[in-house]
């Protein structure tokens, strides 16, 4: 009886010892001080529980400016990497950590990019001197709209000194600031160069006068994930340049008829020229060339004036301005126009042949043209060119073009 008592107690002893463990656990969530709140000491923590990780682990959906960080609550990190992994290669997000070791942050001014997905391995020493290390991802936002900038001129290209650097957008641009500061056109020898706004979708940036023949231009695009509209971001992140070649400067004068060709800084020749006709007058003003053609149509439904031309093979095409200015080969007028009356529809034609001669005015000259070349049309009874018809950005003072950046 003795025994069969003595077990009896023993019973009730474990029961109430396993009743009084089950009271202080926590794990109700009753919370509550108690003798096993905490670590057991000699007993490590998960890993979780030592490195906190935000954003947590598996998170989809971050946004680019929500904050990262990796912590610890006792003991210090040792060791912290935040990679992106995008297109099969890996980028580490810039971080440091804290002085006391107990947090890692990216550094100031650093966002993550978008429709991106990051991994972080972090390495701990908890306060009993025992290494963790945590392993997490999270991916961050897609956005559902994005813009992108057309640039010109093509990468790697040689140029004349009248080349502006355009970029046009294929939404419009509300955060203007953001979008410009994110482009950077940088020259080797250097000089200013300045952004200008037309409107909300393009951006044109050049130097005070001309560049230097031989100058080395570097566009150094950063637009990705920079948010150019509520909810539209950039997706653009590369390098591109161009060099500068050979100065050549040519000046139209509508009134004598000519066009007199400077090939650095020293007179080249004069060619005999037809200008627009006293109802369709050439505009005035610096124009660039964007574009060549061996042979091009021209059709006047195109450009406003209906069924009044439409030539489909004209030789040695000098585009001039978005609105249908060229300077080009003409084999329609007979020979003593050029030189002595002005016939055409807004155009600058030279003397050509059926097909485009290379020994006639207009193929000698486009053998000799670059894309940046300058055109400059004087006494045209017209208006001068709209500065954004085309890179007509040199006919703005160096002045109103500085007020046209949106970081000025």
């Amino acid at each position: 009886m003795r025994h069969v008592m003595k077990r009896a107690g023993l019973a009730l002893a474990v029961a109430g010892l396993l009743a009084g463990l089950a009271g202080c656990s926590g794990t109700d969530g009753g919370g509550g001080g108690g003798l096993f709140d905490g670590p057991l000491p000699g007993k490590a923590r998960a890993p979780g529980d030592v490195i906190r990780v935000s954003p947590e682990d598996g998170s989809r959906g971050v946004l680019a400016g929500d904050p990262v960080e990796i912590s610890v609550d006792s003991g210090r990190l040792e060791r912290v990497t935040v990679v992106q992994v995008e297109d099969a290669q890996r980028t580490e997000l810039a971080g440091e950590i804290s002085t006391d070791g107990m947090h890692w942050r990216p550094r100031p001014g650093t966002r993550l990019t978008l429709a991106a997905k990051y991994s972080v391995d972090a390495v701990a020493l908890d306060g009993y001197g025992r290494r963790s290390a945590r392993h997490t991802t999270f991916t961050t936002v897609v956005p559902e709209h994005r813009f992108i900038g057309y640039f010109k001129p093509e990468n790697r290209s040689t140029v004349g000194v009248g080349m502006i650097v355009s970029f046009s957008f294929n939404r419009e641009i509300e955060n203007r600031a953001e979008v410009e500061r994110a482009i950077s056109v940088t020259s080797d020898p250097p000089v200013e160069v300045v952004g200008h706004w037309f409107g909300k979708d393009r951006l044109d940036f050049r130097p005070a006068a001309y560049w230097q023949p031989g100058t080395r231009v570097t566009v150094d695009l950063r637009l990705r994930d920079v948010e150019g509209a509520p909810g539209v971001y950039g997706i653009q992140r590369k390098t591109v340049g161009f060099t500068v070649g050979r100065s050549q400067v040519s000046r139209v004068d509508a009134e004598k008829h000519t066009m007199d060709i400077v090939r650095d800084g020293e007179p080249l020749t004069t060619l005999p020229i037809t200008a627009g006709a006293p109802k369709t007058t050439t505009y005035n003003g610096k124009m660039v060339v964007t574009e060549l053609f061996d042979v091009t149509r021209m059709d006047g439904r195109t450009v406003g004036f209906g069924g009044e031309y439409d030539i489909k093979d004209v030789p040695h095409a000098m585009r001039l301005t978005d609105s249908g200015t060229f300077l080009h080969g003409n084999y329609w007028a007979s020979a003593d126009t050029f030189g002595s009356a002005n016939v055409s529809h807004g155009c600058v034609g030279l003397r050509d042949v059926k097909g485009g001669g290379a020994d006639t005015p207009a193929g000698w000259f486009f053998d000799r043209t670059l894309i940046g070349d300058v055109i400059e049309v004087v006494n045209s009874r017209d208006k001068q060119v709209a500065p954004d018809n085309g890179l007509g950005g040199w006919n703005v003072e160096w002045s109103r073009w500085k007020e046209g950046s949106a970081l000025s």
